[in-house]
C-alpha cells in the first residue's frame, strides 16, 4: 500500500479528477480571531465514487455554518497523492489537512517539524475512537492524527469462479490456496488480479508469508536488528515465489495499476479474476472501477490470508491499517474543528453507510451494512496481533524499498534471498 485503504479507503483510483476542487475563493494563513477568513487546504485520496461526494458535501456543510471558512480540496489518486505530498513536505509546506497512514512517514513528519500535536484539541474525540486505530497515530504518547477508518487485507473472491473450479471450500493454508490456484487455472480462470506497476499491493503478499512463518513479531525484529536476512523471512519470500511461479495473475498485470480501467480492482469488478489480496475498501473500488458500475454484488466474498505449514504465526494476526488526516503546521484553526466535525457520529455513520469505509467512531459501527464489511470487522475484532502496511510503518526509504524488492519476485527478476539482502541494506541507513 504504499497503497494503500489503501491503500486506504479507495486508495485513489487514476483519472478521476485529481485537480483542485474549489469551493469558493479564499485566504491564506492563520489568524488568532477565530472568526476571521479563514481557507483550508484539503487533501485526501477518496477522489472516485463513492467517497468523494460525501466528502465534498461534508466540505461545503461545514462551510454552510461557518462563513469565514473556505475550502481549496484536492482529491488525488494514491500514488500520485504521496509523490505531490514528499514534495510539499520536503518544501516544509504541507496542507492544512492531508491523508496520513501514520506509522514511520508520520513519525518523519513529526520529526521534521510539519505536522500540529492534537493531543489537547482532540482529547474528547479520541475517548469514542476504537483504540487499536489511534495505534499509528500516536507517537511518543502524543497524538498527531485522527483515523477516520480501520480495517484489514484479507482474500475478496468470486464465489462463482471458486464454484466453476470446483472449489468448495475457501483456502485455510498456504498449501490450499495454492492447490485453488491450480484449480482455477485449469478451469480457464484467471486466478489472481494484481496491480504490479502500483508495487505496493504485492507487499502485502509478503508481509503476510512474514507473519505466517515467522510470527508477528519477526518484521518488528527485523527492523530493530536492522536486518531482514532472516531464515523466516527469506522462507517468505520463497513462498511467494511458489505463487509467481504459477503463472496466476491478469494478462498485462506488471503494468497494471489499482484503480486503473484495466486494473486490479476493475479485473475483479469486472468478473475477470478469481481473487485479489486487498484491504476492506476492495467492494466499493470494485463496484467504482467495473463497467456496471455495480461490481459483481453478491458472487463477492471474503477470507482471511491462510496460515502456513509449520509457521510459527497464527491466521488471526492481521496486516492492514487505517485512513486518517494529520494537520499541517501553519493550519488554520477551523482544521481541527473541520477535523472534529468529519469525525462526528451521524458523519462517520453517513462514510459507513457507502460501503467504503470501517469507522473507527465506537458510536457509528452500527451503520455498517455490507456484508462483506461485517465480516471484515469481525474479523478485525478477534484479531491476536497487528501489523500496519510496512509502508507506511516504517521510515519511507525503508518501506519503499520493500515494495521494489518485492515487485522484483512479482516480475521474476531477483531472488527471495537477494531482496532480503537489498532491503537490509536500506535498513542500516535509516
Amino acid at each position: 500500500m504504499t497503497a494503500h485503504l489503501s491503500r486506504r479507503t479507495l486508495l485513489g483510483l487514476a483519472g478521476a479528477g485529481a485537480g483542485a476542487y474549489l469551493l469558493s475563493a479564499c485566504s491564506d494563513g492563520e489568524s488568532a480571531d477565530p472568526n476571521a477568513p479563514q481557507t483550508i487546504n484539503w487533501w485526501h485520496i477518496q477522489n472516485t465514487e463513492p467517497m468523494l461526494p460525501v466528502w465534498a458535501a461534508m466540505a461545503n456543510e461545514y462551510k454552510t455554518a461557518h462563513s469565514n471558512v473556505t475550502f481549496t480540496i484536492q482529491p488525488l489518486e494514491n500514488e500520485a497523492f504521496k509523490a505531490k505530498l514528499t514534495t510539499a513536505t520536503q518544501a516544509g509546506d504541507p496542507p492544512d489537512l492531508f491523508q496520513s497512514w501514520g506509522g514511520g512517514v508520520l513519525k518523519q513528519q513529526v520529526d521534521a517539524g510539519l505536522v500540529k500535536d492534537l493531543t489537547d484539541d482532540v482529547k474528547d474525540l479520541v475517548a469514542g475512537i476504537l483504540p487499536a486505530a489511534m495505534q499509528p497515530y500516536t507517537i511518543d504518547g502524543k497524538i498527531y492524527g485522527i483515523p477516520f477508518d480501520i480495517g484489514m487485507v484479507g482474500f475478496w473472491y468470486n464465489k462463482d469462479l471458486f464454484t466453476r473450479a470446483g472449489i468448495t471450500e475457501t483456502p485455510t493454508t498456504w498449501a490450499g490456496l495454492l492447490d485453488a490456484v491450480r484449480k482455477l487455472k485449469t478451469a480457464g480462470i484467471t486466478p489472481v488480479a494484481i496491480a504490479g506497476k502500483d508495487k505496493w499491493p504485492a507487499h502485502f503478499y509478503w508481509s503476510y508469508l512474514a507473519m505466517r512463518i515467522g510470527g508477528a513479531g519477526a518484521l518488528q525484529k527485523a527492523v530493530d536488528d536492522k536486518n531482514f536476512d532472516t531464515p523466516d523471512l527469506v522462507a517468505a519470500g520463497e513462498r511467494l515465489k511458489e505463487l509467481v511461479d504459477l503463472q496466476p495473475f491478469q494478462k498485462g498485470f506488471l503494468g497494471a495499476e489499482y484503480g486503473s480501467p484495466d486494473g486490479q480492482a476493475a479485473t475483479m469488478g469486472n468478473g475477470g479474476a478469481a481473487m485479489e489480496l486487498m484491504g476492506q475498501w476492495a467492494p466499493a473500488v470494485q463496484a467504482s472501477s467495473s463497467t456496471s458500475k455495480k461490481g459483481i454484488g453478491d458472487k463477492l466474498g471474503f477470507f482471511p490470508f491462510p496460515s502456513v505449514d509449520g509457521g510459527k504465526g497464527s491466521a488471526t494476526e492481521v496486516f492492514g491499517g487505517g485512513n486518517g488526516f494529520a494537520v499541517g503546521k501553519d493550519a488554520p484553526a477551523a482544521t481541527i474543528d473541520f477535523l472534529k466535525f468529519l469525525l462526528s457520529v451521524d458523519n462517520q455513520k453517513r462514510s459507513a453507510q457507502t460501503g467504503a469505509v470501517l469507522p473507527t467512531v465506537k458510536d457509528a459501527t452500527s451503520a455498517i451494512s455490507d456484508a462483506n464489511n461485517k465480516v471484515v470487522a469481525e474479523t478485525l475484532a478477534k484479531n491476536t496481533g497487528f501489523q500496519l502496511y510496512l509502508d507506511q510503518a516504517y521510515a519511507p526509504a525503508l518501506g519503499q524499498q520493500i515494495n521494489d524488492s518485492v515487485a522484483e519476485i512479482i516480475a521474476g527478476k531477483k531472488s527471495p534471498a537477494a531482496i532480503l539482502k537489498d532491503i537490509t541494506q536500506v535498513a542500516k541507513t535509516v
